[in-house]
């Protein structure tokens, strides 16, 4: 068989794989979208460094930067002329044409493509584990990961926004990582440091500034929280969720049960709260709301 007959019958099945892949992600609910790299811009990049030719692990590459429309999720081509481009390079590989390195931006554990977007394609296809390319790393506060999707940049570019106005990376190098399951959470976090600050200011009667406020948020009320949660093994109730995610539940909890029992209680309190709450039934959780409910309606004394 000669190269070119070979090379259209692979085509053929690459397009018959390309369809079902499709559809398999479809029928899951799952994003079938190579990443663009224009959506790295979200995570704050602070600069680039060339790092010269190296040999990269083919299954990190996830996004392109000017051709991620013409791919699917697994770098595999969607549209009839890049499917008629790759044909042409792999009858060349079948003829034992060697091919350039390509040239890709590396973002944490990631990369994305800028030269070279078919001859990645081919080497996917053809299982190839590992490529040469020509690195440029940028320099980004939160880093990607190979089976990051879309919205996982997405969320990572907001969580990168508010490492930038809490100065946290600075302020605590070694912070616990503060991570959400959906976007827009890290607004509410803000809110909650600006209302700490403001707090702070009327409990010491002096002004508190931003940064002195955002470390004493985190030492005395986010990282204790987080530790509670993790000690009482909290999060196991919440599959999906995250530790911040259940420190902003816990906050409110804690608002809630501090009015109901008439004082402030502390993160072991309403962390062993939650828990117990998650461990009943729902009758036994809607009534223990109920009662709560009432406590906080009723007149408190003088």
């Amino acid at each position: 068989m000669d190269s070119e007959h070979q090379a259209q019958l692979e085509a053929e099945a690459l397009s018959r794989r390309v369809l079902v892949h499709d559809i398999l992600r479809r029928l899951r609910g799952q994003p079938n979208d190579l990443l663009p790299y224009s959506a790295v811009s979200s995570l704050r990049p602070r600069g680039e460094s060339y790092k010269g030719l190296q040999t990269i692990e083919v299954d990190k590459i996830i996004g392109s930067v000017d051709r991620y429309g013409d791919f699917d999720a697994e770098f595999m081509p969607k549209e009839p002329f890049t499917l008629d481009r790759w044909t042409k390079l792999r009858q060349a590989q079948l003829e034992g044409v060697e091919f350039p390195p390509i040239h890709v931006y590396k973002v944490g554990d990631a990369y994305f493509v800028k030269d070279g977007n078919h001859r990645t394609a081919l080497a996917k296809a053809q299982g190839q584990h590992y490529i040469d390319a020509y690195v440029i790393e940028l320099e980004v506060p939160v880093d990607l990961d190979p089976d990051d999707t879309l919205k996982d940049v997405i969320l990572k570019g907001e969580y990168a926004a508010f490492l930038e106005q809490t100065r946290l990376p600075e302020l605590r190098p070694h912070h616990e990582p503060i991570l959400f399951s959906r976007p827009g959470r890290y607004d509410v976090l803000l809110d909650h440091i600006r209302t700490h600050q403001y707090f702070m200011g009327l409990d010491q009667k002096r002004s508190i500034g931003w940064e002195e406020a955002v470390a004493d948020w985190y030492d005395n009320l986010y990282l204790p929280t987080i530790l509670e949660i993790r000690e009482n093994g909290v999060l196991k109730n919440f599959p999906g969720r995250t530790e911040a995610d259940l420190y902003l539940w816990i906050s409110d909890h804690r608002y809630f049960l501090s009015q109901a029992i008439g004082h402030d209680v502390g993160p072991e309190e309403a962390a062993l709260s939650v828990q117990r709450s998650v461990q009943k039934g729902p009758i036994s959780r809607f009534l223990d709301w109920l009662g709560r409910f009432f406590v906080r309606q009723s007149p408190q004394p003088g």
